[in-house]
């Protein structure tokens, strides 16, 4: 009986203040997005790549990537609630992170023939896959996963301008002269997913919050904490869809990419 019970009283629902913080990151994505596909395509001349809008463009990772971090803490506690362990919740993650850093390596592919220079080699969706498959190793940290996170980012002081092969992108150690679109190597980037982790162990020890947040009423909180939920899919088709657009507003013209 006492079993069942604590089943019962086992947290389910999800979140809506992450939801909705990650569906604000969401729509900060594509409009950093649309703005640089603009510069990208002669349109418009922003300079994106660097003041605000390269500010904006890190805000916006930073809160995705720690987002990340936070969310496996709460999904891996509610994982041992239903009494999974050992083997089979690292297996849980690993096939969770392989499934993710299958749709970057697909990105890559997509990339490498579209634009061909400056392709997406290690991205965020790369970033995010191989983090879900390390998360496993650093769950038992709980609260020191705060430190952990800080010595990965200080490893970028070591790591930054360090040249190397390019099979190393993933590290970020990489060839001189090296470009690419969009790169979040794990030095640092994996540091702030720990930062999440740690964050989560504060916040929502056992899978429960600790925020006196209540309902949300206000309709706009609903429709962020929506795009929350369906961020992955979002993500996958928010480019296609931009240029898609631009294509039939006439903002670019057909064969632009050599693909239509």
């Amino acid at each position: 009986m006492e079993q069942e019970n604590t089943v019962q009283n086992m947290p389910t629902a999800r979140f809506w203040e992450i939801d909705a913080a990650r569906g604000i990151a969401i729509l900060m994505m594509i409009t950093y997005h649309l703005l640089y596909d603009l510069v990208y395509f002669g349109v418009a001349d922003i300079a994106v790549t660097s003041g605000f809008w390269r500010a904006f463009a890190l805000t916006c990772a930073c809160t995705f990537v720690f987002l990340v971090g936070l969310s496996l803490h709460i999904s891996r506690e509610r994982a041992l609630q239903k009494g999974m362990t050992g083997s089979s919740l690292t297996w849980k993650y690993l096939m969770r992170g392989a499934f993710i850093l299958a749709l970057g390596c697909g990105i890559t592919v997509v990339t490498w023939y579209v634009i061909g220079g400056g392709y997406i080699l290690f991205g965020i969706l790369h970033l995010i896959g191989l983090s879900i498959c390390l998360s496993p190793f650093f769950f038992s940290l709980q609260k020191k996963n705060l430190i952990a996170g800080v010595i990965v980012i200080a490893l970028s002081l070591v790591v930054t301008g360090t040249e190397g092969p390019l099979w190393l992108a993933w590290l970020g150690i990489h060839p001189a002269g090296f470009y690419s679109v969009d790169y979040e190597p794990l030095i640092p980037w994996f540091g702030i997913v720990l930062l999440g982790l740690g964050t989560g162990a504060y916040l929502y020890p056992e899978g429960r919050s600790l925020l006196q947040i209540k309902e949300p009423c206000p309709p706009v909180t609903g429709l962020l904490a929506a795009a929350g939920r369906h961020s992955l899919f979002i993500y996958i088709i928010h480019q296609p869809v931009i240029i898609l657009v631009m294509l039939v507003a006439g903002v670019i013209p057909p064969g632009t990419l050599g693909i239509f």
